[in-house]
């Protein structure tokens, strides 16, 4: 009996390694994998909806979901997760705390982008920058002319214009024509040798191990889609994916795990292995719903309040069924 060939888009990480050399198989699949950067990625999922499984952006797969338009159907796997304190970017001439942020112009390239949710999440949660208290800029970050990859309608109150024609936000940032800069990726070009821009927070990493101290949340970026007709008529598939995914994890974490000659081109990995796992446990990087329901809900929370959802998301609908019940891990 012949295995059903899909195509799987996904980024090149540790945790999918495994799966791409084929050292664990999906049950019942013959995969085509595709090793992708986000922004091709996501776009191409959404837009043309050209892969059978793929790594999705967590908050465009919530803006369509919410609407009940998303081709996908998400499984609780989180091939990215990261603290987005140093997503943000200020003019250290003019910005000293995040408070200062209010009243000023953020450049960002696109509003919606997940780890644009999570940091407007941690300046209003933390210190009190509502969304509505910036202007917030939308162009490129390397080329201009970035366009938002799904339609918004975001509250009125929310203010978002376009960056000047020809411009990208990081040349703003360099000029000075905007106070601050929030993106998954840093700015670029010369804005990240100027001596005037750096991070909000000067120790972002201890902001953030205080942030989880607190809240119990490590943020989720991206979250596994299967093509809604093929979860349908396949009833097994889900599971199966969650399970590859689930042991392409465990089979990178043992290797990141094995001093003798290390796997990361990092040095101290030993040490940053041993604190993550003194501060966070020993899974934590969790996959599952039970461990990640404080995160979940403080996403969907905020994504709604900022205007991207159009309606709040319970936790239990948005994963398929049978891998919420079986798989939480």
């Amino acid at each position: 009996m012949s295995k059903l060939q899909l195509s799987v888009a996904m980024g090149d990480y540790d945790r999918t390694r495994a799966l791409y050399d084929g050292r664990v198989l999906i049950d019942g699949v013959d995969p085509i994998f595709m090793l992708l950067n986000p922004e091709e990625m996501f776009f191409r999922a959404m837009r043309s909806m050209d892969f059978d499984i793929a790594e999705l952006s967590f908050s465009s797969y919530l803006v369509k979901h919410a609407k009940g338009e998303c081709p996908y159907i998400a499984v609780p796997i989180f091939l990215s997760r990261a603290f987005r304190h140093t997503s943000i970017y200020v003019r250290k001439d003019r910005i000293t705390r995040p408070e200062d942020l209010k009243g000023r112009r953020v450049g960002l390239p696109e509003y919606q982008l997940t780890a644009n949710v999570w940091a407007r999440s941690i300046l209003q949660d933390d210190f009190g920058v509502r969304p509505e208290d910036v202007t917030w800029v939308r162009g490129g970050i390397d080329t201009p002319g970035r366009p938002e990859k799904i339609k918004l309608k975001l509250p009125p109150e929310v203010r978002v214009e376009a960056a000047p024609e020809g411009m990208t936000i990081s040349e703003l940032l360099d000029r000075g024509e905007i106070d601050g800069f929030i993106g998954p990726r840093p700015p670029s070009g010369s804005a990240l040798k100027n001596p005037n821009i750096g991070w909000l927070f000067d120790d972002p990493t201890a902001v953030a191990k205080d942030y989880y101290q607190r809240t119990g949340i490590f943020p989720i970026m991206h979250v596994v889609g299967i093509r809604k007709e093929l979860a349908l008529q396949y009833p097994w598939l889900p599971g199966a994916v969650v399970k590859a995914f689930t042991q392409s994890k465990a089979a990178g974490l043992a290797l990141l795990g094995d001093t003798s000659a290390t796997k990361v081109t990092l040095p101290f990995v030993e040490e940053q292995l041993k604190a993550a796992r003194e501060s966070m446990g020993e899974d934590y990087w969790s996959y599952g719903v039970a461990a990640a329901r404080k995160t979940l809900e403080a996403f969907v929370r905020h994504h709604h309040s900022q205007g991207l959802s159009e309606r709040l998301v319970p936790v239990e609908e948005l994963f398929h069924p049978a891998t919420y019940e079986s798989y939480s891990i």
